[in-house]
């Protein structure tokens, strides 16, 4: 199918090979993948996913719904790729889709022989009854069914990157429009950069051909170009495409930088984080399809795209093309058919009459022109064989065949307005040309409220080459000059256009299309959705038009419905018997087309897909041969098993060793965040439930963090540093997240405290030394006065200890004598080893993670991501003490007084011990009598934290329990593993040295 003529952009004496379905064929460079395919006569190219319908290509962008293949292999296996998108090259391999055994003889059509017992919103009603049926029937088939396309099998190991930029005009559209904008913002001064999501420049016009500046479109966009590329502060980007806009000027883009030319090397695809004072959206238009009697069969395609073939190509999709259209536009498909040597028999012209310049041009060549005039339906199966003609008006029945293998429809044309839209821009109904363009007094808005985005050319509904050019230009202008740069750019290109006549609305065609008619009218081609099914959402009583996208899928598919939801809309605005303003649109999120994941993860995969942080002293742990365990982002020692030691060995051993003698931990990874400004006190009351602002300078405060809901979420020390200066101390893996959660209240609600965060986590190395002899070493070590009347319990100092700068704390997680030492991080791994070498003699040993919580856990401390679970409040775990009565308010104080926050049957905190002395399993639950509804039995708690304790010889558990510090002593039934229950006893939950003695001295 490869015409001798026309072919612009390929290069034919450049053949490339590649195959289809492991068919070998050949294109030429400039191709792409779906040109090529069409040139070998490969019209079916995929199947429908609910009916299985057979599928070929519509379209010629990123509109294009049915021609979805897997391409490439091994590490370059992608599913649900757009072969309008691909640009061929040397050794393609592409599979068809959703369809089994074969492409060509698919067992799944089976379902379009079922279509009437499958309408829309079928699954809502049968899936419901019998009930047995869904795990055993109704699931497995979903899941088999489910998606398109196979999931790669093996690694991708090809690099992409993320590219971040700040410009002042953002322009994204490479047609006329676009380049006109550009154009503008370049010639004031602005740093422009343009993005263009083909591989060329120029858009429509480049095809159409229309005069710009008394020159073709092809020699204005080369001349332009050549401007554009001289200036220094424009950049230019082909293959990237806007994928979305965000508020404050923020964008994303994606650019394949290898995907046409694999063997290149360097990274294959790039993802774009933009900044722009302004952004201008030249995205163009997207032409509409007509919906008549199975437009769907291979074949029938978009009017324009068949006219990019043509010309771009040098490609034909049949021999004889019979064109059926609303409007004018469709006419220039007539005149480059008949150009490049094909027939077309007649145009179908839906309009009352087609007298325009381009009919009559069209007429002058011999072709017909049949004004009020329909197509009543599409012959031929896996392609097209004929089509039947009737009236528009639906009087007269049929009223001829027409025997053709291509079917070229328009149905007008509808503005991009996804990038508009995704940052709040809204639209208008433009009535006369059938369209939702921007509404210019409605933009995407900033935080001062002034608009951000512009948009230009076709995408904001200007049709014709002198209107698009000249908003274009006047687009790029405004968007140099509200960024600052006001040096004028000279007079907008002048453009020229052929008259057309207005287009008519066609919805359905004919007008007065019987049932039987309108259940083969296609919608949306990938989810089969058809003109009866949201007739039939509207009579069910779907009358927004969100529950009719969700009920029949309109719009749902991977295209995101840019050929069907206008379509749709206007079909279910009839059917309610409303306007099509009145019934609105779906919302547009981004991305605009879908991204590969690899994209979006960037180089944050394997080691570097959650980079492991490392403490100062990560290689002595390794070197000690220490048992790890993940805590967010850190690998912590779980435990320092020695020789054959089991790690629950270990932990015994390490126990008693910091009971007895002294032990040593590494807390560096434990959050460290400075608090500090004239509001930093006010700040961190409210924060915190308990106060801060009166803790004296020198001092350290034990602190509860609540959402706004009243749920616990992190706890730790707060130290004051000096007047205005806190540190925060927070959980291992908290400690991001608490300073994201402190940054989100001050940028949102608190704006104007005078408050400055920074999370110093990793400046410091921090040690705990703990037990008896925790003081005699220090002592040894030299330095500093750390005796109890120096520095007494929940205080902290500086000084210099065997010659390194600390700052030490008076702080305790293990009930024992404590001190958590801090110095800076390049000086950690050097100040623990003087702290092993001075240790040795006293019995020092490292303990890890699991000790920390056994030790912990027998002094009754509670452990964030243990004792609380999201539902938890400081109340549950009887930390009441730790709630300020004196502050008016403090953040989560009003989630907790609502009523089921002060139940008095909420479960609270105690201790459990189990009679024979056996450790609890984690999470068990405490059985209660009687049964739920789903006849499991009833719960009255569950356990929170389980050890064995060396301390005490025995297993220790601490739990939540239905007012469990009302039943001390009352024994109670908790699940084991594997079945059964164990009996337990409600006890205090601090096991070891209730008065603190051991801590204080």
């Amino acid at each position: 199918m490869r015409l001798r003529t026309n072919g612009r952009l390929v290069r034919k004496n450049r053949p490339v090979h590649f195959s289809f379905n492991g068919k070998a064929m050949q294109g030429y460079a400039g191709d792409t993948l779906a040109s090529a395919l069409l040139a070998n006569d490969q019209i079916l190219v995929g199947r429908s996913f609910k009916y299985h319908r057979p599928r070929g290509i519509v379209a010629a962008g990123t509109e294009e719904p049915n021609a979805l293949v897997e391409l490439g292999r091994g590490d370059r296996q992608e599913p649900n790729v757009r072969v309008t998108q691909v640009d061929l090259y040397e050794g393609l391999v592409a599979r068809s889709q959703n369809h089994w055994p074969s492409l060509e003889f698919d067992v799944g059509v089976i379902n379009a022989k079922l279509s009437r017992f499958l309408p829309a919103g079928f699954y809502y009603k049968t899936f419901i009854q019998p009930r047995a049926f869904w795990k055993h029937v109704y699931e497995p088939i979903i899941r088999r069914s489910a998606g398109l396309g196979a999931a790669p099998e093996t690694a991708d190991d090809n690099t992409y990157e993320h590219f971040n930029v700040t410009v002042d005009v953002l322009v994204i559209g490479g047609g006329i429009a676009g380049l006109a904008a550009a154009l503008a913002a370049g010639r004031a001064g602005a740093r422009v950069l343009l993005l263009e999501q083909t591989s060329g420049w120029g858009g429509r016009a480049v095809v159409d051909r229309p005069m710009i500046e008394g020159q073709s479109a092809q020699d204005w966009v080369n001349v332009t170009l050549g401007e554009l590329h001289a200036m220094p502060n424009v950049d230019m980007r082909v293959r990237c495409q806007g994928a979305g806009v965000y508020d404050h000027g923020y964008a994303l883009a994606h650019e394949r930088l290898t995907d046409h030319a694999p063997k290149q090397g360097g990274p294959r695809q790039r993802l774009w984080r933009i900044r722009a004072g302004q952004i201008v959206t030249a995205t163009g238009a997207i032409e509409r399809p007509l919906s008549f009697a199975y437009n769907d069969v291979p074949g029938v395609l978009l009017a324009a795209s068949l006219r990019d073939y043509v010309v771009n190509y040098g490609v034909a999709v049949g021999q004889r093309t019979v064109i059926v259209t609303n409007n004018d536009d469709a006419y220039r498909t007539a005149l480059a058919l008949h150009a490049a040597g094909l027939d077309v028999p007649a145009v179908i012209d839906a309009r009352p009459a087609a007298q325009g310049a381009l009919p009559e041009q069209v007429r002058a060549l011999g072709i017909r022109v049949l004004a009020n005039s329909a197509i009543g339906a599409v012959e031929g199966g896996k392609r097209v064989t004929g089509v039947s003609i009737c009236a528009q008006d639906g009087t007269g029945g049929q009223t001829e065949q027409i025997a053709c293998d291509c079917v070229a429809m328009s149905g007008g044309w509808s503005p991009v307005v996804h990038l508009w839209s995704h940052c709040g821009g809204k639209l208008v109904w433009d009535e006369a040309q059938a369209m939702f363009r921007p509404d210019a007094d409605r933009p995407p808005t900033g935080a001062d409220g002034a608009g951000f985005v512009t948009a230009a050319g076709t995408a904001n509904g200007h049709l014709f080459t002198a209107e698009a050019i000249a908003d274009g230009f006047g687009a790029g202008r405004k968007a140099a000059s509200t960024a600052g740069h006001v040096k004028k750019p000279g007079q907008a290109p002048m453009g020229d256009d052929a008259a057309e006549d207005p287009m008519a609305p066609v919805w359905i065609m004919p007008a007065q299309a019987p049932y039987d008619m309108r259940a083969k009218m296609w919608l949306d081609y990938q989810n089969d959705v058809k003109v009866s099914d949201v007739q039939l959402a509207a009579q069910e009583g779907f009358r927004s038009v969100e529950h009719t996208k969700r009920y029949t899928t309109l719009g749902m598919a991977t295209d995101q419905g840019k050929l069907s939801n206008v379509n749709g809309l206007a079909v279910l605005s009839d059917a309610l018997g409303e306007a099509i303003p009145q019934v609105g649109t779906t919302t547009f999120r981004p991305p605009y087309t879908p991204l590969p994941l690899a994209a979006i993860a960037g180089v944050a995969r394997d080691e570097l897909f959650q980079p492991v942080r490392r403490t100062p002293v990560q290689d002595w742990h390794e070197d000690h041969d220490a048992d790890f365990e993940p805590v967010g982002q850190w690998r912590r020692p779980y435990a320092y098993p020695r020789g054959d030691e089991s790690s629950h060995d270990a932990v015994t051993r390490e126990v008693k060793n910091t009971r007895e003698a002294v032990g040593l931990l590494d807390a560096s990874t434990l959050g460290k965040i400075i608090v500090k400004g004239p509001d930093a006190g006010r700040f961190l009351d409210m924060i915190y439930t308990n106060m801060m602002s009166t803790l004296p300078v020198g001092s350290c405060r034990y602190g509860l963090m609540c959402s706004e809901n009243g749920f616990l979420m992190d706890d730790g020390v707060v130290a004051r540093m000096d007047d205005d200066t806190w540190l925060c101390h927070t959980t291992t893996g908290g400690a991001d997240r608490i300073h994201a959660h402190m940054e989100d209240w001050l940028q949102t609600e608190w704006y104007d405290w005078q408050v400055y965060t920074a999370n110093v986590t990793e400046q410091y190395a921090q040690f705990a030394v703990v037990g008896p002899k925790a003081r005699d070493l220090l002592q040894d070590i030299g330095g500093m006065d750390l005796t109890q009347e120096a520095l007494p319990f929940m205080r902290w100092t500086t000084g210099t200890l065997g010659g390194f700068d600390v700052r030490i704390f008076r702080i305790s997680f293990s009930g024992e004598l404590s001190f958590e030492i801090a110095v800076r991080a390049g000086q950690g791994a050097a100040f623990w080893d003087l702290l092993v070498k001075h240790g040795e003699p006293l019995g020092l040993m490292p303990y890890g993670t699991e000790a920390l919580h056994v030790l912990r856990a027998e002094k009754g401390f509670i452990m964030i991501g243990d004792e609380t679970d999201g539902t938890v409040i400081p109340q549950d775990l009887n930390l009441d003490w730790a709630i300020s009565k004196k502050k008016d308010d403090f953040l989560g104080k009003r989630g907790q007084m609502r009523t089921h926050m002060q139940d008095p049957d909420r479960w609270k905190l105690v201790g459990l011990e189990t009679l024979d002395g056996s450790v609890l399993p984690d999470g068990a639950y405490a059985v209660d009598t009687g049964e739920n509804v789903n006849g499991q039995r009833n719960t009255q708690g569950r356990v929170t934290s389980t050890y064995y304790s060396p301390t005490l010889g025995k297993g220790i558990a601490m739990g939540l329990v239905r007012r469990g510090p009302e039943r001390m002593g009352e024994v109670i039934a908790f699940t084991k593993t594997g079945g059964g229950t164990v009996d337990a006893r409600i006890c205090d939950p601090v096991f070891y040295d209730k008065e603190g003695k051991k801590q204080n001295v």
